[in-house]
């Protein structure tokens, strides 16, 4: 048998004009804009129109803590959603934007993988519809008003050392993490030091994501705190008079983006917030406008369930009164072992003993799911050729003996077929055992309250140490009303603690708070953890190296 790449398999795909998938969805035509045959955005005026029809099921997939491994979080993600398609659900899937920075990087992007893939798939993962560029370019303006204003005498009495907004590059590029700017004369600006952020690090793109129309990105983007004046008073946007130029930049950009999966499903991919430095959700409006059109909403949160889920629920679904149905939780065998400490190179081979001391893993994530926040959970096991029947069997019984059961998952083979087991699992859920959810916080307990709430209820931690330039920003966050806003933590994926080597489900570790700072218009406080950076830097080898187009047009190397 013959390996396809997964833009290959992607390439060979016959799409359906866009035109039709949204008929699936009976999205009127007045309401489709079209990008070219294979997409489409979606006016947010439609919305207004299907306020009064019901929701659908809405179905969260997570995963364990990622690992060089594998999980396939997304990909399990589309396969669900062509499943559920098969088992008759008008279903609608809901995904992130991908980022140039991992797109050339060494993660990947973000359409899946194998059979389970949303296309035109190199669309996706490289301008699709210039969303992030409009961010960026929004995100950008607020720093040359910002650098003008001082530069035209500074009315406000901004502290050019206390400023707080980057500049944002989609890229990974870690020479722009600090520069200093305004060199080379007078005529050339303010000198002083200066960064970039990743695009989807920025605080507009989190905006965008929560925004439940035109007037409330406005309204957010004015509340944005750009920096301090000398006198140390909040300086925001709506000062700068910025917020009316920044939305006519993200008027088109807040409306979905409509693309369908290799099964012809309906998808919307819609914002691109990182899960480790942002909130890590696609858009509230994107959900919505699925919920209303659809049967079953299939979405993801990025990275394991510590970050992209906890967030979901205490960020999006707080701020929008959404609700899961179900949650997917996303394993592979291999990735447990990893976990266990089984070498990468061994990870083929069965090994009871690395698997039994990784399952703490994912047994501490069903444990949040289904203790924390109260919902309903199924385990999908990202099943592997090299998976042994004795392996699986012991994840069964694991999962069992917490109440929660396991489907295999064959939709990077398979495609939807791949899915039914699943799909069959989250249909039971969904109608038979409604959750009551609840949130990890109260948000009107102060910030270090729910800092070390999320560390010692979600994390497993024992406890936070503070650097003292972290607590005078609690203080002054606290000082300025900003202490009731819930939580967005920036720590590394890799592990529940903030040291990426610290695998599996440790116990007793402090995490170490560096930075806390308020996005305002997002309407949550960002809390930096361990070392994370909110700009990437590329690998020895990245991906650009082996992405190339010939003389047709024709993309090859894109994973």
């Amino acid at each position: 048998m013959t390996f396809k790449s997964d833009i290959e398999i992607a390439q060979a795909c016959k799409m359906q004009v866009i035109n039709e998938i949204a008929a699936k969805l009976d999205i009127p035509d007045e309401y489709v804009e079209n990008y070219g045959r294979y997409k489409a955005k979606i006016d947010y005026r439609l919305l207004e129109d299907l306020k009064d029809k019901p929701d659908g099921k809405l179905v969260l997939v997570t995963a364990i803590n990622p690992t060089p491994a594998g999980e396939g979080k997304t990909t399990t993600t589309v396969g669900l959603g062509d499943a559920l398609t098969r088992a008759g659900k008008k279903t609608v899937i809901a995904l992130r934007e991908p980022s140039l920075g991992p797109v050339f990087g060494v993660k990947g992007g973000a359409a899946g993988g194998g059979y389970a893939q949303v296309v035109p798939m190199e669309d996706i993962n490289l301008h699709f519809t210039g969303d992030l560029h409009a961010i960026g370019a929004a995100n950008n303006l607020l720093a040359a008003l910002i650098d003008n204003h001082i530069h035209q005498g500074n009315p406000l009495g901004i502290d050019p050392r206390k400023i707080t907004w980057k500049r944002a590059v989609d890229m990974n590029d870690r020479q722009l993490r600090y520069i200093v700017s305004g060199l080379n004369g007078k005529a050339n600006g303010v000198p002083r030091e200066d960064g970039f952020d990743i695009t989807v690090a920025s605080e507009i793109m989190a905006i965008l994501c929560l925004a439940k129309d035109i007037e409330d990105l406005k309204e957010r983007i004015s509340r944005v705190v750009i920096g301090y004046t000398y006198d140390d008073k909040p300086v925001t946007a709506s000062d700068l008079k910025a917020q009316g130029a920044l939305a006519a930049l993200l008027k088109d950009a807040l409306k979905p983006n409509l693309v369908q999966t290799l099964e012809h499903t309906p998808a919307f991919i819609h914002g691109g917030p990182f899960a480790n430095i942002a909130h890590g959700c696609n858009s509230v409006m994107a959900t919505r406008m699925a919920l209303k059109l659809s049967q079953y909403t299939v979405t993801e949160a990025g990275f394991g369930a510590d970050l992209g889920a906890e967030k979901f629920i205490d960020i999006k679904c707080r701020m929008a009164g959404l609700k899961p149905d179900v949650v997917v939780i996303v394993a592979s065998i291999r990735a447990l072992k990893h976990h266990g400490g089984c070498a990468k190179n061994e990870l083929g081979q069965e090994n009871l003993a690395a698997l039994e001391k990784g399952l703490p893993n994912l047994l501490r994530h069903i444990h949040n799911i289904t203790k924390v926040f109260g919902l309903p959970a199924v385990v999908a096991i990202n099943r592997f050729p090299t998976d042994t029947e004795k392996e699986l069997e012991l994840v069964y019984a694991k999962c069992q003996e917490m109440g929660v059961n396991v489907a295999l998952s064959e939709v990077w083979a398979k495609g939807g077929e791949g899915g039914m087991e699943l799909a069959k699992e989250v249909i039971r859920l969904a109608e038979e055992k409604p959750g009551n959810l609840n949130f990890c916080y109260d948000e009107t307990k102060s910030i270090k309250e729910k800092i070390e709430t999320i560390v010692t209820k979600i994390y497993g931690g024992s406890g936070v140490e503070y650097s003292k330039a972290a607590l005078r920003e609690i203080a002054q966050l606290e000082e300025l009303g900003y202490g009731k806003l819930p939580i967005c933590m920036a720590k590394t994926q890799y592990s529940f603690s903030d040291d990426p080597n610290l695998l599996g489900a440790p116990s007793g570790f402090t995490v170490s708070i560096n930075k806390v700072k308020v996005s305002a218009g997002a309407g949550f406080v960002v809390v930096l953890t361990g070392e994370i950076m909110t700009m990437p830097g590329l690998p020895k080898v990245p991906a650009a190296e082996k992405i190339d187009v010939d003389k047709t047009g024709r993309i090859s190397g894109l994973f």
